[in-house]
């Protein structure tokens, strides 16, 4: 297998289908691992992890802890209502001081797009070895999220062989809030690199027009996107026509603390045309997959029927397989600058 090439994880418009496929496959095998009675691995003994979380988090937050901890790295976890922040200090003065004290890895999750990138920069540019992980930045990039939602729809439709080319020509929906949010960027970037093709559903005020040319955009932080055959982006307007057609959906949460002026007429109106119902899923013949990032809001973009009682509704799902993908990206991370091969 090649070695892993990224030094720091800021973006999936980079990844390779190989790039996919070694995180895919390394987090089954420590899932399958840690299933069994191996509680901990000692993989990156002696290795320091510390997480910069400058905004709330439960799931991306404690699961790349549980994830560091099961492959027994040290951790160390940041707080901002207790740290030099409050003193003036600045978002990479603060990472510099956690790499001046041996962090050999950095998750980091900021309001602010592009600022893991420009920690990386700046760490670079002074001689550190760090590795930037981003665990999300503004409504940019969400790769890890990303990725354990890959890994979550290769499972259900190729649960034997863990094959993702298994998207292929497959149409799944993203509902809801798509210009905050960083996760469906992500999933763009992911999921169309195996063929699937992405249905953007949602008024034009959260799913502007211009998302459909979003994979011929300038390739973020000038990077060349390995993919040739890319999937397709469409816009819909109409859930009820959307659904029918759907092998898989994926349900947003209305971003608000991101929204700067009202982009909703009101919160009913929303729920009435967007909000995932068992009777609007009840459109779709096929039981497909539903997954949503988390944290959910209840009968606002989807139905508390549908979260309790859907046999298909992978949330509880994405959660667990956030652990062994995250696992799965501290390794790899951890072997770069020691210059060994991914095993």
């Amino acid at each position: 297998m090649n070695s892993w090439p990224h030094k720091h994880i800021l973006t999936l418009s980079n990844f390779s289908k190989e790039d996919f496929k070694i995180v895919i496959d390394l987090a089954h095998k420590f899932k399958s691992v840690t299933s069994a009675d191996i509680k901990n691995l000692p993989s990156l003994k002696g290795f320091l992890i510390t997480s910069l979380f400058f905004e709330p988090s439960t799931r991306t937050k404690n699961s790349f802890e549980l994830a560091a901890k099961k492959l027994s790295a040290d951790f160390l976890s940041f707080h901002p209502s207790s740290s030099s922040l409050a003193k003036g200090e600045t978002y990479l003065d603060t990472a510099r001081t956690y790499c001046s004290m041996g962090s050999n890895i950095l998750i980091i999750r900021h309001s602010l797009n592009n600022s893991p990138f420009e920690i990386s920069k700046n760490l670079d540019s002074n001689g550190f070895k760090t590795s930037i992980l981003s665990a999300g930045d503004g409504f940019n990039s969400h790769p890890s999220q990303g990725l354990l939602d890959l890994y979550t729809l290769t499972k259900f439709f190729s649960p034997i062989n863990l094959d993702p080319n298994i998207l292929f020509n497959k149409t799944i929906l993203i509902i809801g809030d798509i210009l905050h949010s960083r996760v469906a960027r992500s999933n763009i970037w992911s999921l169309t690199a195996f063929g699937a093709n992405i249905v953007l559903c949602g008024p034009k005020t959260l799913v502007p027009e211009e998302f459909s040319n979003f994979l011929n955009y300038d390739n973020p932080y000038d990077l060349v996107d390995p993919i040739k055959d890319r999937g397709k982006i469409s816009i819909s307007r109409s859930l009820e026509k959307s659904i029918k057609n759907a092998d898989a959906i994926i349900t947003l949460r209305l971003q608000k603390e991101r929204m700067k002026e009202d982009f909703l007429t009101s919160i009913k109106s929303y729920c009435n045309d967007y909000c995932l119902t068992s009777q609007k899923l009840d459109i779709c013949e096929k039981e497909v997959p539903i997954l949503h990032p988390g944290p959910l809001n209840r009968d606002v973009e989807i139905s508390s029927q549908i979260v309790d009682r859907y046999p298909n509704c992978l949330i509880n799902d994405q959660v667990a397989n956030g652990v062994p993908v995250r696992m799965a990206l501290l390794y790899l991370l951890s072997k770069v600058n020691l210059g060994f091969k991914v095993i």
